[in-house]
């Protein structure tokens, strides 16, 4: 689900906005994480465990983290083990298929056997939702914050749906006092709907219209290509790509 489809636009964030303000302040931790769970499943069904995996082990790092933390070399290694927890994951699912196919090389270059390792899907947004753990760790070492007691705010944090696919990372402790309790003001909430809406402008109107030339110019053979068609892709392609990310950062922000 992208922020631009008529799924997200006309049910997911309608439902998901009036679920935030109607239901008590207690529960609208929970609403979120079950919204931005849901967001996440849409596109990776069950490839959601990894994500409750990393929030459930890095909620419990988080806390150990805080009790050792004033224990000297005990808590340098408690917080060097939780760095390393998140990027043997990160890599077991971005970099398995790449190491192993550099070592079945290596391996039939001395003469042994090749080394096969059946294809990884690599889930969406794994390397914003790791790093923001390893951020929430190294904060809480340094005392800049306090772990956070709740697994389902927590889970909220860290699963957020504006940022789960695509970032920013968003460091806990800028975050951590509206988590309890936040408010909304109706001036911060027009301003909100503009920039979505100039970002959704962004999306549809510049970075769609200009694909369709970017990608028709490099589709073409060398034969058919000239020096000023080749310009023109070129410019088309920046264009979207730089309305793309603009206005889909604008949409999560």
């Amino acid at each position: 689900m992208v922020f631009s489809s008529l799924v997200f636009i006309y049910l997911f964030l309608p439902l998901t906005l009036a679920g935030n303000f109607l239901l008590p302040r207690r529960a609208r931790n929970a609403w979120l994480f079950a919204a931005s769970m849901l967001f996440y499943a849409w596109g990776e069904a069950w490839y959601s465990a990894v994500i409750l995996a990393s929030i459930a082990i890095n909620w419990l790092l988080g806390m150990l983290v805080q009790a050792t933390r004033g224990d000297g070399r005990r808590g340098r290694w408690v917080l060097a083990g939780g760095v390393a927890l998140n990027l043997a994951l990160l890599v077991w699912f971005k970099y398995a298929n790449f190491l192993t196919d550099n070592l079945s090389a290596l391996a039939v270059a001395l003469g042994g056997e090749r080394i096969a390792l059946d294809a990884i899907h690599l889930p969406i947004g794994i390397s914003f939702f790791t790093f923001q753990a390893i951020s929430y760790l190294v904060d809480i070492h340094r005392g800049d914050v306090k772990a956070e007691r709740s697994p389902v705010a927590f889970g909220m944090y860290k699963s957020l749906f504006p940022q789960l696919i695509a970032g920013p990372i968003v460091r806990y402790r800028d975050v951590a006092a509206d988590i309890p309790d936040r408010r909304v003001s109706a001036e911060d909430f027009a301003a909100g709907v503009t920039r979505f809406v100039v970002g959704l402008g962004k999306k549809v109107l510049i970075a769609n219209t200009v694909a369709a030339p970017a990608d028709h110019v490099f589709g073409l053979s060398g034969v058919d290509l000239t020096a000023g068609l080749a310009w023109y892709g070129v410019a088309c392609y920046a264009l979207q790509i730089y309305f793309d990310f603009s206005g889909y950062s604008d949409m999560a922000i």
